[in-house]
């Protein structure tokens, strides 16, 4: 019985783990839908200078989506001992999906609608929130942190080819 037990909870966490990993995704591919053939018109614009090649975005936002996941359920799958940890791990999820959110809604206000320079703002304000999840993953959850180093890194990237975009174009 307990070796049953034991089983059960593996194959709960497996499919909570898958879970936790294909949600952004999920939400990417919505983001990516939802804007249409946005992308072919945005290759029309004026690009600036280390703008990367279009194949580039879907591969780089794919891996990201994916170590966000994974940061997520390793911010999820830890036990809180005290209260402390409990509200601290509550935050981060808070401050890891109303990022997420950002994230889906910038991709609409960049592609969709056009308005590049609010997008820009908006993205400032994600950064915020995904520097804030870093740091309050690194004090009990160091392998969350560092699986959003690269999303940080490319949401700064993002940031400099949005003003340039919105400036140029």
């Amino acid at each position: 019985m307990i070796k049953k037990n034991k089983l059960s909870v593996k194959i709960k966490s497996f499919f909570i783990a898958v879970g936790f990993i294909v949600f952004p995704l999920v939400i990417g591919l919505i983001s990516s839908a939802l804007t249409g053939d946005a992308m072919m018109s945005f290759g029309k614009l004026n690009q600036p200078p280390l703008a990367p090649p279009a194949w580039l975005f879907p591969v780089a936002w794919t891996i990201l989506y994916i170590l966000m996941g994974v940061a997520s359920y390793l911010i999820y799958q830890l036990k809180p001992r005290a209260k402390k940890e409990k509200n601290l791990r509550k935050a981060e999820l808070i401050v890891y999906f109303v990022q997420l959110f950002f994230n889906f809604m910038w991709t609409l206000l960049f592609f969709k609608w056009e308005l590049r320079f609010f997008a820009f703002g908006w993205l400032i304000v994600m950064w915020g929130m995904i520097l804030a999840l870093i740091i309050m993953a690194f004090k009990n959850r160091k392998a969350a942190a560092w699986c959003l180093l690269p999303y940080i890194l490319w949401c700064t990237f993002a940031a400099y080819l949005n003003i340039m975009i919105a400036v140029l174009n």
